[in-house]
């Protein structure tokens, strides 16, 4: 069975980046569709970014486009969030979640999710 786990969180100022990293074991991650997710206290969660198991194909909520890149390496494993010029409304948990489906497109369901990584970013 898939595990995830993610690293990487922090605080950082407005401005400033962060490495996202969601480290999968029990099975091998390419064959996966992975989104990272975020949610704020009192907000819904939100999807960010996605790396389909299609072409690795990359899409992006609208808010991070241009700032966030979603990328994958398959020798460790492991999915990236590259997150520059971040700003306050980016403070959030970071989930990273694991669909099998395979598809061109980030499916809405997933499989497996991580626990989360705290992401804080101070003005």
């Amino acid at each position: 069975q898939l595990q995830l786990v993610e690293s990487g969180g922090g605080l950082v100022q407005s401005g400033g980046s962060l490495r996202l990293s969601c480290l999968a074991s029990g099975d091998t991650l390419k064959y996966y569709t992975i989104r990272w997710f975020r949610q704020a206290p009192g907000k819904e969660r939100e999807g960010v970014a996605c790396i389909t198991n299609v072409n690795d194909g990359t899409y992006y909520e609208n808010s991070v486009k241009g700032r966030f890149t979603i990328s994958r390496d398959n020798a460790k494993n492991t999915v990236y969030l590259q997150m520059n010029s971040l700003k306050p409304e980016d403070t959030a948990v970071y989930y990273c979640a694991a669909a099998k489906l395979v598809s061109v497109y980030c499916p809405f369901e997933y499989d497996y999710w991580g626990q989360g990584t705290q992401v804080t970013v101070s003005s």
